[in-house]
Order: C-alpha cells, then sequence, then structure tokens
C-alpha cells in the first residue's frame, strides 16, 4: 500500500498532460475498466480542473482495484500521489484528484445514476476502446 504523506505529494503541472491522461488511461485498462471517457474542461471558464477521466468497473472490488492501480502506476512511473481520493470504502464511486486531472471511477449503476457527462456536456469528449 502506497503512503499519501501530503507533504511529499508532487502537483503533475508541467507534465504533459497528454503523457499524464495517457498513463492513467492505461492504467484503467490495465484492470479493465470500461466506457472511458476523457473530458477536456479547459475552455471552460467554471472548471473546476483541467480534465475528468471517466470510467467503470462491474463491482466493487474492479471499482477499487482501478483506483488502487492509478495510484501506484503514477506514484511508481512519475513519482506523483494524489492529492486527495474519496470514495473507497464503499466503492461505488471513488474519485481520484491529481489537481488537473481528476479520476472518476464508477460502479456501473452509480455512472447512470449520476450522470457526470451530461453535466459537463461542453466539455470536449475523447473516449476510448474497451479492451477484452
Amino acid at each position: 500500500m502506497i503512503s499519501q504523506n501530503n507533504s511529499a505529494v508532487k502537483k503533475p503541472k508541467g507534465l504533459p498532460a497528454d503523457k499524464f491522461n495517457a498513463l492513467i488511461i492505461d492504467s484503467i485498462q490495465d484492470i479493465k475498466g470500461k466506457n472511458i471517457v476523457l473530458l477536456d474542461l479547459r475552455h471552460l471558464h467554471d472548471a473546476p480542473t483541467d480534465f475528468f477521466i471517466i470510467c467503470e468497473g462491474d463491482s466493487n472490488v474492479q471499482v477499487r482495484s482501478i483506483a488502487d492501480n492509478i495510484k501506484k502506476r503514477l506514484y511508481e512511473e512519475m513519482d506523483i500521489l494524489p492529492n486527495h481520493i474519496e470514495g473507497q470504502q464503499k466503492s461505488l464511486w471513488v474519485l481520484v484528484d491529481y489537481f488537473t486531472v481528476v479520476v472518476h471511477v464508477f460502479y456501473r449503476e452509480t455512472r447512470e445514476f449520476y450522470e457526470l457527462e451530461d453535466l459537463w456536456g461542453d466539455a470536449i469528449f475523447t473516449e476510448f476502446q474497451n479492451l477484452n
């Protein structure tokens, strides 16, 4: 388990956004996360971050595993820890906050209920293929 000490947290600023986002998406695909969508929010003046990455898992265990893999790989490969993680206990919606990128890992039914993509419909969407 990776310990999170906020004094050691590095912000991903200065890293190329495409490289950072690609590693997150690859980390999701490692655990067979589905329906991955990248929302580019940079052109929206009221956006809370630059990017949302949204995906889903078929079970609470898979949702938690996806979030854990993102955290693990970004730490191991880029020496970056998230600023904040929320929702791991029930793992219906785990939010992993990296300041400029916020990752939302949903249980399928929870994603359908909250319709996060609809709330940010003005974003620029990029969808990724599901891996088998």
